[in-house]
């Protein structure tokens, strides 16, 4: 009997062609510190393709090249237009504010676009309003995309469970002049890590300043310190203060090149998901 393949083959060789080819990436807030690495970052990775690079009406910027300001050109033009952005694009990459991160996620659920969302300083009503739109758009939200730093949560929730009497917990961070949130949005989710490893809520237990005739420290606390000023990419240390001895768990950013990284491998993490919430334990494969 002679079985014919080449219907077999031919649809194989689609498929792999589908897979060869690269993800198209839109960029939100194309002219940021984030922005300008993410398409830097994008130009020299061959899986993956900047699609659409949007601003904020009434920007200068808009209809300039997305890599002018990078001495190359990109051959897209940057837009305000989020529904034509997002269009032509499989993924959003958004580390941009609060208010425009949801007006983005509005349109990626008309447009079936996935979300890998970077952006800090939510209040908790904006933090309600982004879990719905998990319900309906594949998103990956972390506060860092540094590997390094997804690690080091890891060791922070086993240095807490193994720390827990004795030991007290104090965060510091420290950025550049610019940032606008304190503390970051890392350094938050590390107290929140600590603090559930004890079983405990951040809310109920962080202490965010002292100053003046404080009283001796509460051991149940976890207390954070910010530091603000030049260009200091991002730093952060948990420190487990015990008698006799310290434990610090430290990570240091020297380029923003690795948090562009991270959140690329983010948006390739999520082709072929359901709609949900991830974060980059479940995309470096910890969760």
């Amino acid at each position: 009997m002679r079985i014919n393949l080449a219907p077999s083959v031919l649809k194989l060789k689609q498929g792999l062609r589908e897979l060869a080819k690269p993800l198209n990436i839109c960029i939100a807030g194309a002219s940021g510190r984030m922005g300008k690495i993410l398409i830097e970052v994008l130009r020299t990775d061959p899986a993956s393709h900047l699609s659409a690079a949007l601003e904020m009406e009434g920007s200068s910027i808009l209809g300039l090249d997305a890599g002018a300001y990078l001495g190359w050109s990109s051959g897209i033009q940057i837009t305000s237009d989020i529904h034509a952005a997002l269009s032509q694009s499989d993924v959003l990459i958004d580390f941009t504010r609060p208010a425009g991160t949801l007006t983005h996620l509005a349109v990626c659920a008309e447009t079936h676009c996935t979300a890998v969302i970077g952006t800090t300083g939510f209040s908790d009503e904006e933090k309600q309003a982004l879990l719905a739109w998990g319900k309906k758009v594949p998103i990956v939200f972390a506060p860092n995309f540094s590997v390094g730093v997804n690690l080091a949560l890891d060791l922070i929730a086993k240095a807490a469970k193994v720390l827990e009497h004795g030991y007290d917990i104090e965060i510091i961070e420290a950025h550049h002049r610019h940032k606008i949130d304190a503390p970051s949005g890392t350094a938050l989710r590390m107290g929140e890590v600590a603090a559930e490893a004890l079983g405990r809520n951040l809310a109920d237990c962080a202490i965010f300043g002292r100053e003046g005739l404080t009283g001796e420290r509460d051991p149940s606390t976890i207390g954070f310190a910010t530091v603000r000023g030049g260009d200091v990419v991002g730093d952060h240390t948990v420190l487990f203060a015990g008698e006799g001895e310290r434990l610090e768990i430290t990570h240091k950013a020297s380029s923003r090149a690795t948090f562009a990284r991270g959140a690329i491998r983010a948006a390739h993490f999520l082709q072929g998901r359901q709609a949900g919430f991830y974060d980059m334990r479940n995309v470096l494969g910890l969760a």
